[in-house]
């Protein structure tokens, strides 16, 4: 990788380009299964973004001592060592966090963001870059999990709670009608597919306008 990259060109990247529901279109289980709702979505990001900056840093450090025949193998008890660290952690203090997301904790071992940054960057870069890498890319899937799980929140429930606070009511404000189905598979599926419509055809103009 060039020298002319900046730290904070690093952490853009994630955010954009490399947005791992967006740009690269991965993790997309999870994504779809845990945004019933904001606080759901911020939970399951935190806990990957834990897990992210935690296996790019140990991959960054140990790449150069680790056989390419047992390189898989290694990374992937990285990542579950961060990932049973995060598993309890919540449940001991976010329980009602780590109801709602279920089995979607332990599966963050073999979720593709992860392995994916430690395959595609850790291994290739200094301790200092895989980390903002890795809150970059953590950054991204925050925000997405946020706006996905904001929408069908809003829509399925009529308003948006976050950790016991009601943020926004529309069913008292303005007798909003809930539409039940957005909080379900179909309702992830028509947000995600109508999200990503907008995101390929801004993508699509800049590339007529040749940005």
């Amino acid at each position: 990788m060039g020298d002319n990259r900046s730290v904070a060109s690093e952490f853009m990247r994630g955010i954009t380009k490399d947005n791992p529901t967006f740009g690269l279109v991965l993790g997309l289980c999870p994504t779809l299964a845990v945004t019933t709702s904001v606080e759901n979505g911020i939970g399951m990001a935190a806990g990957t973004l834990f897990v992210l900056v935690g296996s790019n840093l140990m991959v960054s450090v140990l790449r150069k001592e680790i056989p390419d025949s047992v390189r898989i193998p290694i990374e992937l008890i990285v990542i579950a060592t961060f990932v049973s660290i995060v598993d309890m952690v919540m449940k001991a203090f976010t329980p009602d966090i780590y109801a709602a997301l279920g089995v979607y904790i332990p599966l963050i071992v073999v979720n593709c963001i992860v392995i994916g940054r430690a395959e595609a960057y850790a291994l290739k870069n200094g301790v200092f870059y895989s980390v903002i890498d890795a809150f970059g890319v953590g950054t991204g899937f925050l925000l997405m999990l946020m706006l996905l799980g904001g929408i069908r929140e809003l829509l399925g429930t009529g308003g948006i709670k976050l950790f016991g606070v009601q943020l926004v009511d529309f069913v008292s404000m303005l007798g909003y009608n809930p539409i039940g189905v957005m909080t379900l598979s179909p309702g992830a599926f028509l947000t995600i597919a109508v999200l990503m419509t907008m995101v390929n055809y801004r993508k699509i103009l800049k590339a007529m306008k040749g940005d």
